[in-house]
């Protein structure tokens, strides 16, 4: 049940697309807040990811108190609901001795888990028969870009050219949409706090830029050794991901290692294009310019009436 707390409490929510720079917004608007930030990234959980997820380095996380970063293992299944529980809790902990939390992420799912709900998958058989009618008729290819436009992230860990696992869960989606739909008003008014949502808006070649740098700099800084020491994990969910599949691959003699890190580049902006689209048609963010922090800050205070 979620936690219900006095009236004049607010989440902060910093979303976006990858290398857009929410890290370091979500750190000065904490700072400047006096709050503590609470991570959103799905892959920034585990403790065994660091470079290929962009975990916020040691003077970041020393600068603020973050939550959810590297706190269990790959070995754990960790799912958007039970997500949704355990940031509420932290939330409403926080909310104790802070007005303003900041969150942080560009894991859409699990932020929206968070502000409007996440209601468990139920085995639909219509919307079943209805996706694999599609299948048959259609082919694969306009479930799998559906896929991408609906759920960014879990496109980018599953196998795409495998038809039962996109129908399965494009059922999922769909089946939690519909639960989503039907539960959200009664469910929204249930939080205990309100949401203010702000984003980072790069120019798309700037910010296809900052990407293609960023990918040279993990290789740089050792994502090879560090995709090495995860073979035995690369099964798991987290590591069916950007920047991991890619060198696993070259790993197996399926391409060359420049090969590898072009796809990297390449993966990361297709993803970086979907969560853009995902954030623009399911959230509410007001989107700043990289240089109008202060102007965020004045729009979030009036919000506020700080």
């Amino acid at each position: 049940m979620t936690p219900q707390l006095s009236s004049g409490k607010f989440l902060i929510v910093v979303g976006g697309p990858t290398a857009s720079g929410k890290t370091s917004w979500a750190i000065e608007l904490a700072n400047h807040f006096k709050t503590e930030i609470i991570s959103a990234d799905s892959r920034q959980f585990y403790r065994e990811l660091n470079i290929g997820v962009a975990r916020p380095s040691e003077d970041e996380l020393q600068q603020v108190n973050h939550h959810f970063i590297a706190d269990r293992s790959v070995r754990d299944d960790y799912s958007a609901g039970q997500f949704e529980h355990d940031a509420l809790q932290r939330i409403a902990s926080l909310h104790q001795s802070h007005d303003v939390v900041v969150m942080v992420g560009g894991s859409g799912l699990f932020i929206r888990a968070v502000l409007s709900g996440f209601h468990p998958s139920q085995n639909n058989p219509d919307v079943r028969s209805s996706l694999q009618s599609r299948f048959q008729a259609e082919g694969l290819e306009g479930l799998v870009e559906e896929l991408k436009q609906k759920d960014p992230e879990k496109s980018s860990q599953i196998d795409l050219k495998n038809p039962q696992r996109v129908m399965r869960a494009l059922e999922r989606l769909t089946t939690e949409g519909i639960l989503h739909e039907e539960q959200y008003q009664s469910t929204l008014s249930q939080r205990p706090f309100s949401v203010l949502e702000v984003g980072i808006n790069h120019d798309r070649s700037v910010l296809y830029d900052r990407i293609n740098q960023r990918v040279d700099q993990m290789m740089k800084d050792g994502l090879l050794d560090e995709v090495k020491s995860l073979t035995a994990f690369k099964m798991r969910t987290p590591l069916k991901s950007v920047g991991y599949t890619e060198l696993f691959d070259y790993l197996d003699d399926q391409c060359t290692l420049v090969e590898a890190v072009e796809r990297i580049k390449q993966n990361t902006r297709r993803f970086a294009k979907r969560q853009l689209t995902w954030f623009r048609n399911q959230s509410d963010t007001c989107w700043y310019e990289p240089t109008q922090m202060d102007n965020a800050i004045s729009d979030l205070q009036r919000k506020m009436k700080l």
